[in-house]
């Protein structure tokens, strides 16, 4: 089978990496792809994704047995509906179900109708009523640009006058709206599940350090590193995710006509009442794929057709229960703002081996060199029997990449690792 994967960033090379090893995949595309896709299939970047058109015609030329789509945008854009009606078999969720992603507000209305567990909120178009509601909630408080904003447009303000600054820029454009939220406190974990638009199976648990800075300061990004499995969800809260969470939104999907079929990824914030549903992304996360797919110990490719063809009842997913994975993001000076493009990254090879992989992002490569062209350019996974190894192999990998305009966080796993310690182990 040939398949076509979509995207170009960390996620992409991780789930390369694991499409390539499946005897179905007799060849695999990448588009557009990077530098380090190539190294497990065929870059297209002349395939521009935002043509559906031209996406379906290179499927039909080249006969393609499987699209997978990575990144959030082409799921809310309707790739998924072009190709299927096409007769194209594509993994993902359709336009209407990717909404789940697309609008926090959406979303938001839907677990209000089907009783999900989240935060209390209010929708806002206008900047008055905004910020009257600001005023009567108090802080600290959240606030939610509604569409994609790639997990940076969020806002846990401690003071009113941060929550009143957000709101003023997020409804700075015109047409937009935001959703504002109570601050609920606990421990944030990712929980991911394999749906077929009625039914769901889990495929993974993971931790993700969304602020820029160690110790959780600074502003929001796409994510700074992650660790998998998240110990903190236990069997028992994982059932719980499934019948207070997973499987009413499924459920509200479909009556509404508009199934779910694809990963379900939900950001859960564990409070004394229980797990919370954050919020919905529609696909793996990224970099969270970057510590799941190196304890996955199974194909993934006949899961993924499974959940294309509506039955995931016998879907095979397994993980390693013995390996402990752990990534740390390096970006470019500046991110999450405007970052510095264009220097040179050495030693990814001196970095690399049987427990270290470097998932490489924003990447391109020039005149022989490969240089940073992005925000997060890289994610350094290290691989372990416990976790505290693999967060050593991963720092020490990191210190044998010569990149000086790069940076990391350097906490990342703390929470892990001292639970680890404790006796809590993987």
């Amino acid at each position: 089978m040939k398949i076509l994967l979509i995207g170009s960033g960390g996620r992409e090379h991780a789930l390369a990496m694991a499409l390539a090893k499946s005897p179905l995949c007799d060849r695999l595309f990448i588009a557009p792809g990077n530098p380090g896709t190539a190294e497990h299939g065929e870059n297209r970047p002349d395939l521009k994704v935002g043509d559906h058109a031209t996406v379906c015609d290179f499927c039909r030329a080249e006969e393609i047995g499987l699209v997978v789509v990575g990144p959030e945008a082409p799921l809310v854009a309707g790739l998924v509906d072009d190709l299927a009606a096409a007769g194209i078999r594509a993994f993902g969720p359709t336009k209407a179900a990717a909404r789940l992603e697309g609008s926090k507000g959406f979303t938001k209305e839907l677990c209000a109708e089907y009783g999900i567990p989240t935060a209390g909120f209010a929708r806002f178009s206008g900047l008055g009523p905004a910020l009257a509601h600001l005023a009567a909630q108090g802080a600290p408080i959240v606030v939610k640009a509604d569409g994609l904003a790639a997990g940076k447009g969020v806002v846990v303000a401690e003071t009113l006058d941060q929550a009143e600054t957000a709101v003023r820029s997020m409804l700075a454009e015109p047409g937009a709206e935001i959703v504002i939220e109570e601050c609920l406190f606990g421990e944030e974990a990712s929980f991911f599940a394999l749906c077929d638009g009625t039914r769901a199976v889990p495929i993974g648990t993971a931790q993700d350090h969304k602020r820029v800075f160690d110790g959780d300061r600074g502003p929001n990004t796409g994510g700074m590193g992650a660790y998998s499995p998240a110990t903190i969800l236990t069997p028992e809260i994982e059932r719980t995710v499934m019948e207070t969470i997973i499987a009413p939104t499924l459920a509200g999907m479909r009556a509404r006509g508009t199934p779910f079929t694809g990963i379900l990824y939900a950001g859960l914030m564990l409070t004394e009442a229980g797990p919370k549903l954050i919020e919905y992304n529609t696909r793996f996360g990224d970099p969270e794929a970057q510590v799941l797919m190196p304890r996955l110990a199974c194909d993934l490719v006949p899961a993924l057709i499974a959940a294309c063809d509506g039955d995931v009842s016998g879907a095979e997913i397994r993980f390693d229960e013995h390996r402990a994975a752990l990534t740390v993001v390096m970006a470019a000076a500046g991110y999450p703002g405007t970052v510095v493009r264009g220097s040179t990254i050495r030693g990814l090879d001196a970095a690399s081996d049987d427990s270290v992989i470097v998932y490489q992002a924003g990447t391109r490569a020039e005149g022989g060199r490969l240089v940073a062209d992005g925000g997060r350019v890289l994610a350094v996974t290290g691989l372990g029997e416990s976790m505290m190894t693999a967060q050593a192999r991963a720092y020490a990998a990191i210190a044998r990449i010569d990149w000086p305009e790069g940076f990391c966080r350097r906490d990342i796993g703390r929470r892990a690792v001292a639970r680890e310690v404790a006796g809590g182990g993987i």
